[in-house]
């Protein structure tokens, strides 16, 4: 049978995404909502979390943007869980991973894969999808303060870390688009879709900058996959996958 979820945009490499099994919250760091705001603005609310049974935080890593600790103001939920990259510090509680570690929650089958900065990111199956959050995994090229070695030995580290998603299935990538590289912005973003072949790839992390996320998509439209530039805050998509595997989404 086909099977659906909705994802919808937070902030920076905030997303939401309701499954039929759980709602999967990847790298909010948002922070508290004030009166007023709810996920039509990208805010994470105690309404959005009692509208689903289950309830996933992920965080990739410890950068603020990335994390905020206001994700435990809901840890008093009995159907609330963490998943934390493995440099979170110890005082939050949640499942910590590593690289290669994996984990069943909430029906979802969780792998923790590569940074090639802080922590890890993180493949989730769940609900018949299949879903990656890069976190800040990334070719990280500081061409202007690097050294060749040092922009060498990066090629290097990340074309490693995404060797190791070769032949996974992945429905949907939220991947890093950096503007403050410059003109070579999008190239981990180009080689990652390259290599790991998501059907669906989400831009993240253009700090602000949604019209580097609108060109990315509208210069690589005719790549085989979709391209789903949410700009937005609260803005969401619905997808629907089919038992052949084809996705078809609606923005």
């Amino acid at each position: 049978m086909p099977c659906s979820l909705r994802i919808i945009y937070l902030d920076h490499s905030g997303f939401a995404v309701e499954t039929q099994d759980a709602l999967l919250i990847f790298d909010y760091a948002l922070g508290r909502p004030a009166k007023g705001d709810s996920v039509a603005n990208g805010f994470v609310t105690k309404e959005l979390i009692a509208s689903n049974r289950r309830t996933i935080f992920f965080a990739s890593h410890s950068h603020a943007d990335h994390f905020n600790p206001d994700i435990y103001l809901f840890s008093a939920d009995e159907m609330v869980y963490y998943v934390l990259g493995d440099d979170l510090p110890a005082k939050y509680e949640g499942y910590r991973m590593s690289r290669g570690d994996k984990l069943t929650l909430c029906g979802a089958n969780i792998t923790a894969y590569d940074s090639t900065d802080e922590g890890v990111s993180f493949l989730v199956k769940i609900g018949g999808f299949s879903i990656f959050h890069a976190g800040d995994l990334n070719l990280w090229h500081w061409r202007e303060e690097s050294t060749v070695k040092e922009i060498e030995q990066a090629e290097r580290e990340y074309e490693q870390a995404v060797e190791r998603l070769i032949g996974q299935e992945i429905d949907f990538a939220f991947f890093p688009l950096d503007p403050r590289m410059g003109e070579l912005y999008d190239a981990g973003a180009l080689h990652f879709m390259m290599h790991a072949k998501p059907r669906v790839f989400i831009p993240m992390h253009w700090w602000g900058r949604e019209d580097v996320a609108l060109e990315f998509a509208r210069k690589n439209r005719s790549w085989r996959g979709e391209i789903a530039a949410l700009v937005k805050r609260g803005q969401s998509m619905k997808a629907v996958k089919e038992d052949n595997g084809d996705v078809t989404i609606i923005i």
